[in-house]
């Protein structure tokens, strides 16, 4: 079954090619075009299309779609082309004439439009969860770790003191950068364009304020060209947002992979959350967080596949535009389980206390021990000479009894400022 379907079929190996994986991902989409489904249903009996009793009876059925897609029982056959064809078939089916009703003043294109809206506003909403839960994961940690040093690099070469309080709290409050793409992304998303159906219009008389309000959309998308052209940049905007997460989670497993290994050996964690070797008895590899990087790199590739496919489209719809959720939606549930996987992983975090007894790391001090200089009166470009020549001969004394006191650094870390930036942006 088709919606566009004229009494003629078209070729199988076309039929293959133009439908792609659409059904598999369908079944994800399927909830949020039944939720559309029922506002559109309840809108065409208000302005006298359906009566109330075809209203009822559409609604009632489309809630017994939702059980079904609730339990993991609905199906879209290889005979459907998608979910907006296997619903109008059930309910048509079960209602008979009434349920051919169900696509007057609606076009296939507006349906797939705000479906996606909706299942994006959910999907952003369970990222942002995520992420909050990560974000207070690592705020606690920084709390606990907070007095436990760890030697910071510039150019991968031991630069100055940092410390495990600092580290976790960097990922933590980069997180909340992210989250402002996030909220941007929800914005775009939180417009309904139902009622734009084809990207013209309708002749019909439709009230698109009622089905705005039934669907929880803080606003419409006015303007129906304007509407169709948001397939594809709601999309990117998601991704955007999913990337800047990406690019924290990426950036802090390659952390975590170095700072596993042997020749580092500031964090460990138990048995049973690594890998091991299959020649090699010793090995306890980080395979979560190498894939953690790996999928969190693919992700900051997302934002380009949407531009490349949608970026010299003029408006109007266009079937290229059916290839940005065969990216977007595999793309979510990886993040997804990229925030949860290091949540589930970093509260087993084991943390080295002795990183800095080691002589190799006594450089880390040079700064302060130089600081101290100057603030006994010694001018900087001085103390920068007298520390560099005592390193060269070897006679460099670090000073390790550091005080660090202004906000964001080792000794006033800003816990609560940063736990108090996060709540803001809630």
């Amino acid at each position: 079954m088709k919606l566009w379907d004229k009494g003629f079929s078209t070729d199988k190996k076309i039929d293959h090619f133009t439908v792609g994986n659409d059904r598999e991902l369908d079944l994800l989409l399927a909830k949020y075009d039944v939720i559309a489904s029922k506002a559109h249903a309840k809108m065409l009996g208000k302005i006298g299309l359906l009566t109330d009793a075809e209203t009822t009876d559409l609604v009632n059925e489309l809630d017994n779609i939702t059980k079904t897609i609730e339990e993991g029982t609905f199906t879209i056959e290889d005979s459907f082309e998608d979910m907006h064809s296997k619903i109008e078939y059930v309910l048509t089916e079960k209602l008979g004439d009434t349920g051919k009703k169900i696509h007057t003043a609606r076009s296939r294109n507006d349906q797939v439009l705000v479906a996606m809206h909706l299942y994006l506003k959910n999907e952003l909403q369970e990222i942002k969860a995520e992420t909050i839960i990560l974000f207070n994961l690592l705020m606690d940690l920084a709390e606990k770790h907070k007095d436990i040093m760890l030697p910071g690099y510039t150019h991968l070469q031991i630069a100055m003191p940092s410390s495990f309080g600092l580290w976790f709290s960097a990922y933590a409050e980069s997180l909340i950068d992210d989250l402002y793409f996030i909220d941007a992304a929800y914005k775009v998303a939180d417009q309904n364009p139902l009622g734009s159906a084809a990207g013209y219009g309708s002749s019909f008389p439709i009230d698109r304020t009622f089905t705005t309000k039934e669907m929880g959309f803080e606003t419409m998308k006015y303007n129906v060209v304007a509407a169709q052209m948001g397939r594809g940049k709601v999309e990117k905007a998601t991704a955007f947002g999913m990337s800047s997460i990406a690019a924290t989670l990426s950036k802090m497993a390659m952390d975590i992979c170095l700072y596993m290994s042997q020749n580092f050996n500031f964090i460990s964690f138990p048995d049973e959350l690594t890998t091991g070797s299959s020649i090699m008895p010793h090995k306890k590899n980080p395979d979560v967080f190498e894939l953690v990087r790996a999928k969190c790199n693919k992700l900051q590739a997302v934002p380009n596949q949407l531009i490349l496919i949608t970026n010299n489209l003029p408006s109007g719809y266009h079937r290229d535009l059916q290839l940005v959720k065969e990216v977007i939606v595999p793309a979510i549930q990886d993040l997804k389980a990229c925030l949860e996987i290091l949540t589930f992983s970093l509260k087993e975090a084991k943390v080295n206390e002795n990183i800095l007894d080691d002589p190799k790391y006594d450089y880390l001090f040079s700064v302060d021990t130089l600081n101290e200089l100057v603030q006994n009166g010694m001018p900087f470009r001085d103390a920068y000479k007298k520390m560099g020549m005592e390193i060269n001969e070897g006679t460099f004394t670090p000073k390790r009894d550091i005080e660090h006191t202004h906000e964001g650094s080792l000794g006033n870390l800003c816990l609560d400022e940063i736990r108090g930036k996060m709540k803001k942006s809630i």
